[in-house]
């Protein structure tokens, strides 16, 4: 049996950050398994098909959430909607660690944890099966020969965009001046409309938003943030 040919792709974020906590290697351990939404690596589901994500969440609407850093948010929205199920991405195993530590803490059953890259995730994801995403401080690259490496460039917008229901939302919140400027470029061209009818609806943060960690420190030096909402057409 012939498998898809699997894609060269780089990565240039960080893996691990300093030492784990004793508890947060327990976590590791014992619990990410039992989070798993199911095979999503090249080595462990070589043939790409899909995840069967009516099974695994009961039916219920999908969300996703692209890079959780600490998990702030993503187990806020998994505790404030019992009714959906949500899948979170985060290569960085320091921040699925902390993650994993607040799920024990608020006893959710609805979130799922991919601990790697979310374009292993867009590949096992049926299409138009994803109710709403959230894209959240993601890494700036600030510096515009690495701006190719940002989520909001064709690589990750067109896989985004075939999972995405039609009139489902796409969240990005950053700090970032150029990053919002090429938000504003990129996203509309891959099929979706940004709702701002005027400044306060970049400027005041959405009705159920829980400030991260990421924009604390924002804050803390200066940076204003924005909050983009989109509609997938």
């Amino acid at each position: 049996m012939t498998h898809p040919t699997r894609p060269h792709r780089n990565f240039y974020g960080r893996l691990k950050g300093k030492h784990l906590k004793k508890s947060q290697e327990g976590y590791l351990a014992e619990d990410l398994d039992a989070l798993s939404p199911g095979p999503v690596s090249w080595d462990d589901n070589p043939d790409r098909t899909p995840l069967n994500l009516g099974a695994l969440f009961g039916g219920k609407d999908v969300w996703l959430e692209v890079g959780f850093g600490g998990g702030e948010h993503v187990i806020h929205q998994a505790a404030s909607n019992p009714d959906v199920g949500i899948i979170g991405c985060e290569p960085y195993i320091n921040g699925v660690a902390m993650l994993l530590g607040k799920v024990r803490r608020a006893n959710v059953d609805n979130l799922r944890i991919h601990p790697d890259d979310v374009r292993d995730m867009f590949d096992v994801l049926p299409e138009v099966s994803i109710s709403k995403a959230f894209l959240l401080y993601p890494d700036p690259w600030p510096k515009a020969r690495h701006h190719r490496r940002r989520f909001v460039t064709p690589e990750h917008l067109e896989p985004l965009a075939r999972v995405l229901k039609p009139g489902s939302e796409f969240r990005v919140a950053t700090d970032i001046p150029d990053y919002v400027r090429q938000t504003l470029e990129e996203v509309p061209r891959h099929g979706f409309e940004w709702l701002a009818e005027g400044p306060e609806d970049w400027r005041r943060p959405w009705g159920d938003w829980l400030s991260t960690r990421y924009e604390q420190k924002a804050l803390r030096e200066g940076r204003t943030p924005h909050y983009l909402t989109f509609r997938k057409t």
